[in-house]
């Protein structure tokens, strides 16, 4: 998995996936404005930095690009994830405390996403929604 994204490649990814079509320095850089004074170059920079990481392609359009995500933000949060859990000594623990911090919300998404990746898990006797009976 590549490095975290820094701050400001975050700011830049984020409306890169949120927009979700190539896109131009410009306009990224018009909607950074809104938030925080930067440079074009520096924009420009960060996307080119950011497709270097693999993180973008890019496609020539006149004497500029139009960047694209290679992945979603999804899969980014995914590999995040993955790679902090792999880094623990106990992995089970590492996930009892994970799932301990979660909202009621997020755990609704955690069942919903079992339920998709392991479609065929029924709650078993004493059990209800997949939870452990008591």
């Amino acid at each position: 998995m590549p490095r975290p994204l820094g701050e400001l490649e975050d700011a830049v990814m984020t409306r890169v996936w949120k927009w979700n079509r190539p896109v131009t320095v410009r306009e990224v850089l018009e909607d950074l404005q809104q938030e925080r004074s930067i440079a074009y170059t520096t924009v420009m920079t960060v996307l080119d930095n950011l497709h270097q990481k693999g993180w973008v392609r890019r496609e020539a359009e006149g004497r500029a690009y139009r960047y694209e995500a290679v992945s979603t933000r999804a899969a980014y949060s995914a590999a995040l994830m993955n790679e902090a859990w792999s880094q623990s000594d106990n992995p089970a623990a590492a996930l009892v405390a994970f799932f301990g911090m979660m909202s009621p919300e997020q755990r609704e998404a955690l069942r919903d996403a079992m339920r998709i990746v392991q479609p065929e898990v029924r709650p078993g006797p004493g059990e209800a929604d997949g939870e452990p009976g008591r």
